[in-house]
């Protein structure tokens, strides 16, 4: 029969999971780009919890620091070996989208822009170590101490590495239009336009310098290199269009990492893409496609894009 202690240990470690989970996985999927792995990385942050906890009976005063400490800690070591793996990605590497449509209203414009794609990519030019640092202290708001017994440096150590991952990021940090209703008015035309082939209205909503970035994995259909300019990009995405109105395909919009985006959806339902736009002056001036298999999983059921194509060509 299970005793008192364990019980309540057991308890205990349920409430801890339900209230620290969102926390430690914003700070895993923050670290490491990738949905699935963020996941694995705070389930063996609990499994490490419960251990200490139950099986080497640690007294553990602060549920929170220890389990922050471990996820960073996975994170940083997850980094450090999935290094060889980016320097040879095919293509263009972006982080696996989030879908937020469901985020705290009351959460920070500042929060919610620290999980765009654009944001992520530049915490990608940190060190993993950097990276921690600037994400728990001027994201998360932890205190430089805590931050240092978490990525083992010293206080005076890991001030000039937050000092320095700040300055790096203040000087490329992306910008957005303040407003998030403003965004989303913009991203509604310049979705309608893309689902319905109107070139004006396309070329009024994209920036002259424009950037499209695709990922594909190595795989098909895909463009592995950006494509740059109004005139490049919107005939890119007209006949993206056409494309998925000749499939019977539907384009539904929805937030993505915390900027507006839109899901390209299969007749049967099942996903074939995910888009995000990063929208500032009132314009589109990057466009994120994700379409790697792998990173698009955690979404539901896959759409297999290039049978699709292949049958609209009437190839076998």
């Amino acid at each position: 029969m299970m005793d008192r202690t364990t019980s309540s240990k057991g308890v205990l470690m349920s409430a801890v999971f339900e209230d620290l989970r969102p926390l430690l996985f914003s700070i895993a999927y923050r670290m490491v780009g990738r949905v699935a792995e963020a996941e694995d990385i705070v389930q063996e942050a609990f499994l490490r919890y419960h251990r200490a906890l139950v099986e080497e009976h640690t007294e553990i005063e602060s549920p929170k620091a220890y389990l922050s400490a471990v996820t960073t800690r996975l994170a940083i070591d997850h980094l450090r070996s999935a290094r060889v793996r980016k320097e040879t990605y095919v293509g263009e590497w972006l982080p696996e989208p989030l879908l937020t449509d469901d985020h705290d209203a009351s959460e920070s414009t500042e929060e919610a822009d620290s999980l765009s794609m654009a944001f992520l990519l530049l915490l990608e030019r940190l060190s993993p170590v950097e990276r921690a640092v600037f994400l728990l202290h001027d994201v998360f708001d932890y205190g430089y101490d805590e931050v240092a017994r978490i990525v083992g440096k010293t206080v005076d150590n890991t001030r000039q590495l937050a000092v320095r991952a700040r300055r790096h990021v203040d000087e490329n940090r992306p910008r957005f239009d303040a407003s998030r209703e403003q965004r989303e008015k913009l991203a509604d035309r310049f979705f309608d336009a893309v689902r319905g082939g109107r070139m004006e209205d396309l070329l009024h909503a994209l920036a002259a310098d424009v950037i499209v970035y695709g990922d594909g994995g190595g795989g098909s259909p895909s463009w592995r290199h950006p494509i740059y300019g109004r005139d490049k990009v919107s005939r890119l995405l007209l006949g993206m269009g056409r494309h998925t109105e000749q499939m019977g395909a539907t384009i539904r919009r929805t937030e993505v990492n915390g900027q507006p985006g839109a899901m390209f959806i299969a007749p049967d339902g099942s996903l074939m893409y995910v888009m995000t736009v990063d929208i500032a002056d009132g314009v589109v001036q990057t466009v994120r496609s994700v379409i790697a298999r792998d990173k698009l999983q955690h979404l539901g059921p896959l759409a297999d894009v290039r049978a699709m194509l292949h049958a609209r060509q009437g190839e076998p």
